[in-house]
């Protein structure tokens, strides 16, 4: 079956809530795809930071083959091994001791959002609002389009769930003077993805820890993107120098397969009691297994530091070809979420480069977003820049 077959009938019966490109992909090994007429791709993009291991990662696979062979799916009134040994590894790597697990980045931030209202409520009764930055993006549900930053995610949905509040990102400033006694939690990322690839500057997240602890407010970040090592540690926080009350996970958790979740500190996970919270599929077995496994990967002792040392390479090739562009105005970023921001709208030479078989995409109109693979190797990285350049330079 051809990729235009494969576009024609998905068509005819997807609604039609993403702006696809006209390509269909059938194969895919660590930072290559190939679609279904045969034609090879370097992948930037990484499924939008899903793909963190590359693309049908062995290890990954034989775990997740391992796991179906004995049991899919165990409901959440009971227990099983890979959702105990989940939670256990992300305790030991992380601030966090408890963890709720889900299914995806919405869902993860959903239960942020629930989990601080509930924990404000048990504290001083009032506190219920939510302050997030300008320009982020933490989700599709209702409750999570509202906490997103963006006046055109919200656009057609109305009316929404009210106590959100906004602020301009990396402004301490303002942030000192939205937070209310009313404010039960600040919501970060700690880089802005969907946003532009905006790195704050580094006294922002210190500073943000700072207010909350002064003003009895829980300090949630969202590292739904920028975690599971894509700023060349496992989760971004650990270069603040702080420490979150609770963080959100998903996306390259656990690979590929379905997952998401939220963590927290004991005092505050207590806010959370039976039937305050749930889901069916949450911590499903397999999906449990592939996310362990994906850990197991990422905290091996080697593979950060080579993630880190790739990362400064990928990083150089994109200055080099900024210097020697005049449609690119600057390079920003950390690890391997980079944007290049451009003088014109970037679609078109995504397009450009998606014909000349490299996947990357834009945001915020003019910033290219870069997302490879942790896995790409050295030789990748050099064919991918090049063919970026030479579609920059045409």
């Amino acid at each position: 079956m051809s990729s235009q077959d494969i576009v024609t009938r998905t068509d005819r019966h997807l609604m039609a809530t993403y702006a696809r490109a006209p390509v269909a992909f059938v194969r895919g090994d660590g930072a290559r795809l190939w679609d279904a007429d045969g034609k090879e791709y370097l992948d930037l993009f990484a499924c939008l930071a899903v793909a963190n291991l590359g693309h049908a990662p062995r290890a990954v696979a034989e775990a997740i083959t391992a796991q179906t062979a004995k049991l899919f799916h165990v409901s959440n009134l009971h227990y099983c091994e890979p959702q105990m040994r989940l939670a256990e590894v992300l305790c030991e790597r992380s601030f966090a001791d408890r963890v709720f697990l889900c299914n995806s980045g919405a869902e993860a931030n959903e239960a942020a959002i629930k989990l601080a209202r509930r924990w404000g409520h048990a504290n001083g009764g009032q506190r219920f609002e939510i302050v997030t930055a300008l320009g982020s993006f933490h989700g599709r549900t209702l409750a999570t389009l509202t906490a997103t930053g963006q006046e055109k995610v919200r656009v057609g949905f109305q009316p929404l769930p009210g106590g959100f509040r906004y602020v301009p990102y990396d402004d301490l400033g303002a942030l000192d003077r939205a937070l209310t006694d009313t404010t039960a939690a600040l919501l970060l990322e700690p880089v802005l993805g969907e946003g532009g690839v905006v790195v704050p500057s580094p006294e922002y997240l210190t500073g943000a820890r700072a207010l909350c602890d002064e003003r009895g407010i829980l300090l949630v970040l969202d590292e739904i993107q920028v975690g599971m090592g894509r700023t060349g540690t496992l989760f971004a926080y650990e270069q603040a120098g702080i420490v979150p009350d609770v963080m959100t996970l998903a996306k390259a958790l656990a690979s590929g397969i379905p997952i998401g979740a939220c963590l927290a500190r004991a005092d505050v996970a207590a806010a959370f009691d039976a039937g305050s919270h749930g889901s069916t599929f949450g911590g499903n077995a397999v999906a449990a297994a592939a996310a362990v496994k994906t850990l197991e990967i990422m905290t091996a002792p080697d593979f950060l530091p080579d993630v880190r040392r790739r990362a400064a390479r990928f990083r150089a090739g994109l200055d080099r070809i900024a210097a020697r562009s005049p449609a690119v105005r600057g390079v920003r970023g950390v690890g391997f979420i980079q944007g290049m921001l451009l003088s014109e709208p970037g679609a078109p030479i995504v397009t450009r480069c998606l014909e000349r078989g490299v996947l990357l995409n834009c945001t915020a109109d003019t910033v290219l977003r870069f997302l490879p693979p942790l896995v790409i190797t050295e030789r990748e990285i050099d064919q991918a820049l090049a063919i970026v350049e030479e579609v920059l330079s045409s």
